[in-house]
């Protein structure tokens, strides 16, 4: 009887591998549209027959892409401004520069489904040290209402001071919301939305699911920050609610961070990024002058929101790095945390190079998560053997994200350069037209570089070989990081 059940359950098992590699090959041969992360997925199916096609299930793109569009069709039709029929309000001191500028102006604009506003102001905040308090200050003087979107939100630490004055915001008669992201929340004890529940905040969780189903989700996560004040005052960036971010208070984990503050036209599409998946999260329609007041010019920068994930028709951030890439004559720089560019990017990144554009990458020497740190060092040696230039920077960690584009244009926001960020996370990001923003982010970029080190190639050929072989394997795994 038990060589018998043995037998059974083997062969039943070796059926189910078999359909079950069958099926995931028959997916990837028809729905996956990136090569690089197909070959990556055929080639573990065949080499474990018996656990890949499960892991292809759970981590699959085409997968994620559909139910992230499913994700898009649970509420109404996502917002777009009219398409602008006058030229698109950017200048420069030169008609050729002018051209270009009003070229990726014009891009962006048809990329993103919002249009580039005029009359904004940002202003740089310094790790939580600075954002925390402005962030918390603005909190307290709402008087109409506050939207606020996380991707990790703590409950201790700087987090309770953010749960006490949500609380008394809502004891005032503030109509207050808050989302935090289902994965974000298990970062840290206890769960944040149970704390925020208990004072009186309206808190969801985005996309929760329990047991297997959080595998499935667990790559379509909102990476979002987005603070949002009377509709008027915006707060965005890459920042999460930690206490590791409050550099000053020495905290076991420091990270060093960049935040902004934002005021004028282009706060409306902040608002309606987080309007949108609140509805998605509630069914609640957030609409009207309570959370869209008419807003007045506040500076000088031109600035669009783009709006990127899984359930977007295209990848949009990629497509708008590519474009900025493209359109890039003098200068490109790069402050990320992550670097695992695909390969579109690094063929424009090289081709930038090639053209003459000084290129320009700062990323951590010390990564948060060593993986991606040892598969981003497989990465260099192409880049640097055309003469882009690579540094890493020493700890603390460095969790900013800043590209700039000739003096001119800044990208700042939630988007990473690695595959989760650019093609399975829901990230925003501002595009900026604004010469003195830009010099003041590349001054930014230059103190950080005085704690870093360049790479050379020479440094990467005498690694040793344990360091290299190493390196080599996390590289295999780039489309699943």
């Amino acid at each position: 009887m038990s060589w018998f059940l043995h037998t059974f359950w083997t062969d039943t098992l070796a059926l189910v591998s078999i359909a079950g590699s069958i099926l995931a090959v028959v997916h990837l041969l028809l729905r996956h549209r990136d090569y690089r992360s197909a070959a990556f997925w055929m080639t573990m199916i065949v080499l474990e027959p018996l656990i890949s096609p499960m892991l292809y299930l759970l981590l699959g793109i085409n997968i994620l892409r559909r139910s992230g569009r499913r994700y898009r069709s649970g509420i109404h039709e996502p917002w777009h401004d009219p398409v602008p029929e006058q030229p698109l309000p950017v200048s420069a001191t030169d008609s050729c520069t002018m051209q270009e500028h009003q070229q990726l102006a014009h891009t962006l604009d048809r990329i993103s489904r919002f249009s580039l506003t005029v009359g904004n102001h940002l202003e740089i905040l310094h790790n939580g040290d600075e954002a925390m308090p402005r962030m918390l200050e603005a909190i307290r003087g709402a008087q109409q209402s506050v939207t606020l979107a996380s991707y990790i939100f703590e409950a201790t630490g700087i987090g309770a001071e953010f749960v006490t004055e949500l609380a008394n915001a809502v004891k005032r008669g503030v109509q207050v919301r808050v989302m935090v992201d289902d994965a974000g929340t298990r970062y840290a004890w206890p769960p944040v939305v149970g704390a925020l529940e208990r004072a009186g905040v309206t808190a969801r969780r985005f996309m929760p699911s329990h047991m297997v189903l959080r595998l499935i989700t667990m790559n379509l996560r909102n990476h979002r920050k987005i603070l949002v004040v009377d509709g008027q005052r915006a707060f965005t960036g890459g920042m999460n609610i930690r206490e590791g971010n409050m550099v000053a208070r020495a905290p076991a984990h420091p990270v060093h961070d960049l935040h902004f503050e934002v005021t004028g036209p282009c706060v409306a599409q902040i608002q309606r990024v987080f309007a949108e998946d609140w509805a998605f999260c509630t069914q609640e329609t957030l609409e009207g002058p309570l959370w869209f007041p008419e807003l007045a010019a506040t500076g000088t920068t031109s600035a669009i929101g783009i709006v990127d994930g899984p359930d977007e028709d295209m990848e949009v951030m990629p497509a708008a790095f590519f474009a900025a890439l493209n359109a890039a004559r003098e200068e490109v720089k790069i402050i990320t945390p992550y670097f695992l560019p695909n390969g579109v990017l690094i063929a424009a990144l090289r081709l930038c190079a090639v053209r003459g554009v000084k290129v320009t990458i700062l990323t951590p020497a010390e990564n948060n998560i060593p993986f991606v740190g040892w598969a981003a060092q497989t990465l260099y040696p192409e880049l640097l053997a055309v003469g882009c230039r690579i540094f890493e920077s020493a700890p603390p960690f460095d969790h900013s994200k800043i590209f700039l584009i000739d003096g001119k244009w800044s990208f700042l926001g939630s988007t990473n350069w690695d595959p989760r960020s650019l093609r399975l996370n829901f990230e925003f990001n501002l595009a900026c037209h604004d010469a003195e923003l830009c010099q003041r982010l590349a001054a930014e970029m230059d103190a950080k570089m005085k704690n870093s080190r360049e790479i050379t190639r020479e440094m990467l050929e005498a690694a040793p070989v344990f360091q290299r072989l190493r390196n080599g394997f996390a590289r295999l795994f780039i489309p699943a990081l």
